[in-house]
C-alpha cells in the first residue's frame, strides 16, 4: 500500500505558495520467511516487497556513489519515488 499526500499552502498576504509531497508506504510482510513461516500468497506478497526494498536500495547506492546511470526502473516503488530520490524535489 502506498499513500501520496500532495500538500499546497498559500499565504494571502505574501501571496506565496509551497508544495510538499509525503509517501507513506507499508512494507509489511518484508519480514526473513525463515521467521514468519509464510507459505501461498503470503510468501509471494513478502518476495514483492523485498525485491522493492533491494530495489530501493540499489538506487541510494547509486545516488549516493553518483552514478550515471541509476536503476529507477526496477521497480514500481521506486518509479514512484522517483522525484522524490533524485534532488529534484
Amino acid at each position: 500500500l502506498i499513500v501520496t499526500l500532495n500538500v499546497t499552502c498559500r499565504s494571502t498576504t505574501s501571496r506565496s505558495e509551497w508544495q510538499s509531497k509525503m509517501h507513506l508506504v507499508d512494507l509489511a510482510g518484508s519480514e526473513r520467511r525463515s521467521k514468519t513461516n509464510a507459505q501461498g500468497e503470503r510468501m509471494v506478497e513478502s518476495n514483492h516487497i523485498n525485491k522493492s526494498l533491494s530495489a530501493l536500495h540499489d538506487v541510494i547506492s547509486s545516488l549516493s556513489r553518483k552514478e550515471a546511470h541509476i536503476p529507477y526502473r526496477n521497480s514500481k516503488l521506486t518509479q514512484l519515488l522517483q522525484d522524490s530520490l533524485s534532488g529534484s524535489s
